[in-house]
């Protein structure tokens, strides 16, 4: 049995996976808010209501926010800022009495997809977190690609590629630099820009409707987004040419994009001819708790004495 936990910034979830993938168990509770030790006992909580409720150990993988860095062994990134400068790994598996795999979140949602999702059986995937912030992960071959620096797939903290004259320098970015992707293409910086060209404070989802329904300032602030996201994910064809891209996130339900997109990331990157499909993810905002559970390989997970 693998129990996965997805830590977020307002919630914690829970899930135990069979062997062949099949959901056992699944929960979920709020995350307590500034609290580090409190977070450590929500999360072991979850653990322990999977085990006994199942009447098995299983192993355990957490997809968090931000990362462990190899140079300190403390977790760094992370916009929970309570996790940051933690040993959350270490704190975890004493807490636990057992070892924890721990991934970033976005590396966990590719894993999930890779595995059994829409991106199944493909050697490389290349996951794109579209919501309140941009993310990115890398699989390989099934397992996730964190990189010497635990940076692999920090794709929305890249700048906007080749970016036009009204695009320099972009806006902001709380990592303290002026145009990352991030600023572009997470939900808040799609609002922000149509408010930017004279439309109004509106979802995301709003201004889609309203370009679909012929609102000619919508239309263009949704050309602008999706050219954005092609020259993006042109970057990333061009860096790692992965076989299958993934998109995620709550941006990732515009329907328009997987027809849009194709023929602009053609156009964008260095090649004659794209073959990387472009789809949605299968198991939606359950992806990065079922990736955190496919961290561990099926002779780990099968072993009841496992972690």
């Amino acid at each position: 049995m693998r129990i996965g936990i997805d830590l977020g910034g307002t919630k914690i979830e829970g899930l135990a996976l069979g062997p062949d993938g099949t959901e056992l168990w699944r929960r979920r509770v709020a995350t307590p808010a500034g609290d580090y030790a409190g977070t450590l006992a929500a999360i072991a909580g979850l653990v322990v209501a999977a085990a006994h409720g199942l009447g098995r150990r299983g192993t355990v993988g957490v997809a968090t926010p931000g990362a462990i860095s190899p140079a300190t062994g403390l977790l760094k990134n992370a916009n929970s800022v309570v996790l940051n400068g933690r040993p959350l790994d270490r704190d975890l598996a004493q807490t636990l009495g057992r070892a924890v795999r721990l991934e970033n979140d976005a590396n966990c949602f590719a894993v999930s997809e890779a595995a059994d999702g829409a991106a199944a059986g493909a050697g490389v995937v290349f996951g794109v977190i579209l919501g309140t912030g941009v993310g990115g992960g890398v699989v390989v071959d099934g397992r996730p690609l964190s990189g010497r620096n635990r940076i692999a797939g920090e794709w929305g903290h890249t700048p906007l590629p080749w970016p036009r004259d009204d695009e320099r320098p972009g806006p902001l970015c709380y990592c303290g630099r002026h145009g990352c992707l991030e600023t572009f293409l997470s939900g808040p910086g799609f609002s922000r820009d149509f408010l930017r060209v004279g439309g109004g404070t509106a979802s995301p989802d709003a201004i889609v409707a309203a370009a679909a329904a012929g609102d000619v300032v919508a239309q263009r602030c949704f050309e602008d987004y999706v050219d954005r996201l092609a020259r993006g994910l042109a970057l990333v064809v061009d860096v790692l040419d992965p076989d299958v891209i993934v998109l995620g996130g709550g941006l990732s339900n515009i329907d328009a994009l997987y027809e849009r997109l194709p023929p602009l990331v053609e156009r964008h990157a260095f090649t004659d001819r794209l073959d990387t499909a472009i789809v949605k993810n299968r198991h939606g905002d359950s992806s990065g708790v079922r990736g955190a559970a496919w961290l561990w390989p099926a002779d780990a997970a099968g072993d009841p004495r496992s972690g």
